[in-house]
């Protein structure tokens, strides 16, 4: 029973979330219900100038007498056969020759229809003006109900000028036959005469019979039971009412639009779905980003602040680094081994570089021996871009990737953080090959040094899917942290490093997100990819030369950024 009220519960967290994600494109929501406004206005408009008139005919067919035993209106009458005959062309032309207009105009304008069970034929007719309405509808009733008794007539003369045919060579054989009784005094002769103009008669009777019959027929075709009136007012259902089912229609349009759009967007849209996809808590989010847009203006993408500097939004940054290096001091996995690696998925890595750095100085502000160690050899910075608590740092380690040798090179530089502690670097720098530095023993003993009570490494690798460097560091530091922009990553590139981490036999502790705000002039709804390498092409002067972010100068109190 708590199984299933768990899954009950999963599965409304999980609706829940999905809706809160359909909200969050309020661009297709408010398009759908413009869309739908404006359909419901020119709908609206457009039925205010037209005018409809309708009209009833009750058809009947002939019948000798209507009010004899058995007789029925419906006999040989097939209903949808009229209702087609009512719109044909004959009837148009006769009507539009009434009322003086062109035929394809009524035909446009006319509609026939039959209530279910009855015999009854609807003529409606829209136009302009409510006179011309039903001037139109009640001359197509007219030109219906003549059509329809000249095509009975003309039957009924057709089958009388049958029966004619038959008759008169009948009646020219009797009155010969007459000619011949009167001729003959034969008494035999005369019987047998006699019997044959009784039948001639009697066939002859018959014939009269039936052309009197088709003669006595009532041939009225229909009755008009509502004939068309001009109407009170413009045809539609008004337009409070359509603006509101086009409001209805428009925002349904838009919720739909805005599904597909979820649907089929390859990025995760909340933090729900990063642990979905990656099998791995959400450590926590870094606020900022949207809002330092506009006071930073041109100078470019906003990263991560300091953790320590002052100011109320760097202070809601420390707290959040603080909240997610108590998560992960107190996870067991981490616990144990008491080793991070920190990457992104593709990309540079700078924000990952200000995660590594933030996390270091938290777990130092806790009391721990921390030591960062820089594992990108490729574009090593964070020498030139922290500032040393010894000032007498070697040059090599100011300029990282000009001096020869491998790497590490023994040299730890301590970054002091003012107050709140200290923190040991460990430098990259350029090797010529990284795969050989990274899993050779020197840096393996570098890695063993968290095996001692208190101390914490914090390792920092190049993105995931663009280097190898992390998946040859997994095995050795097992706990991984990655850091992702939701709006910048895809689904399947969370799945894939989570199937290269445990794959390489590290685990992902979890996630650490950030927001990046949208270049000026970029749609938010278009996903950008960032290049992989991007940040390796920078020649290394330029990168190098000065502090850059996501590390902005700290203040002088507070040096670590």
């Amino acid at each position: 029973m708590s199984g299933e009220l768990r899954d009950d519960g999963e599965d409304v967290d999980l609706v829940r979330d999905q809706v809160r994600q359909i909200v969050r494109y309020k661009g297709l929501i408010a398009a759908g219900l413009v869309v739908g406004l404006a359909g419901g206005a020119f709908l609206a408009l457009g039925g205010a100038n037209t005018y409809a008139a309708s009209s009833s005919v009750m058809v009947r067919a002939a019948t000798a007498d209507p009010f004899a035993a058995g007789a029925t209106p419906d006999k040989g009458i097939d209903i949808g056969t009229e209702r087609q005959s009512a719109m044909s062309t004959t009837v148009a032309e006769a009507a539009a020759k009434a009322v003086k207009q062109p035929v394809k105009k009524l035909q446009h304008c006319l509609q026939v229809t039959n209530p279910p069970n009855t015999l009854v034929l609807r003529f409606t007719c829209a136009a302009p003006d409510g006179e011309d309405a039903a001037a139109w509808v009640n001359a197509f009733t007219k030109s219906y109900l003549n059509d329809r008794e000249s095509a009975t007539k003309a039957t009924i003369k057709k089958m009388v000028k049958g029966y004619q045919d038959q008759l008169d060579p009948l009646v020219k054989q009797r009155k010969d036959l007459l000619d011949q009784i009167d001729a003959t005094t034969d008494s035999q002769v005369i019987g047998t005469l006699v019997s044959v103009q009784t039948n001639l008669l009697s066939r002859i009777t018959e014939l009269n019979g039936d052309i009197s019959g088709l003669r006595a027929l009532d041939t009225t075709p229909g009755v008009v039971i509502k004939p068309g009136a001009v109407p009170d007012a413009p045809t539609g259902p008004g337009t409070t009412l359509m603006l509101g089912l086009g409001a209805a229609v428009g925002l349904a349009l838009g919720l739909l639009a805005a599904w597909l759009r979820l649907v089929f967007d390859p990025r995760p849209r909340s933090a729900g779905e990063v642990t979905r996809v990656m099998d791995a808590p959400v450590l926590g989010t870094l606020p900022g980003g949207r809002g330092r847009r506009g006071r930073r203006g041109r100078q470019g993408p906003a990263g991560p602040q300091p953790l320590l500097a002052e100011g109320q939004s760097t202070g809601r940054l420390a707290e959040e680094y603080r909240a997610i290096a108590f998560r992960l001091s107190h996870d067991r996995r981490f616990a144990a081994r008491r080793r991070l690696l920190v990457v992104e998925p593709r990309g540079s890595s700078d924000t990952a570089a200000a995660v590594a750095v933030n996390l270091s100085a938290s777990f130092a502000e806790m009391g721990k021996e921390v030591l960062l160690v820089e594992a990108d050899l490729r574009t090593p910075s964070l020498s030139g871009r922290l500032r040393s608590a010894d000032p007498g740092r070697p040059g090599w380690a100011r300029t990282p990737g000009l001096a020869e040798g491998g790497w590490p090179a023994g040299l730890q530089l301590p970054v002091d953080t003012g107050e709140y502690g200290s923190f040991d670097l460990v430098p990259g720098r350029r090797v010529p090959n990284v795969a050989r530095a990274l899993t050779s023993g020197q840096a393996g003993r570098l890695f063993a040094e968290a095996d001692d009570p208190g101390t914490v490494v914090v390792v920092l690798a190049p993105p995931v899917l663009s280097y190898a460097d992390a998946l040859a560091l997994a095995d050795r530091v097992e706990g991984v942290v990655v850091v992702c922009d939701p709006a910048e990553v895809r689904r399947e590139d969370l799945a894939r490093v989570r199937e290269l981490v445990a794959g390489a036999g590290g685990a992902v502790l979890g996630a650490v997100l950030h927001r990046a705000p949208a270049a000026p002039g970029r749609s938010r709804f278009l996903p950008r990819r960032p290049r992989s390498g991007r940040r390796a092409a920078a020649p290394a002067s330029a990168r190098d030369a000065a502090p850059t972010e996501p590390f902005p100068a700290a203040p002088e109190r507070h040096p670590v950024p």
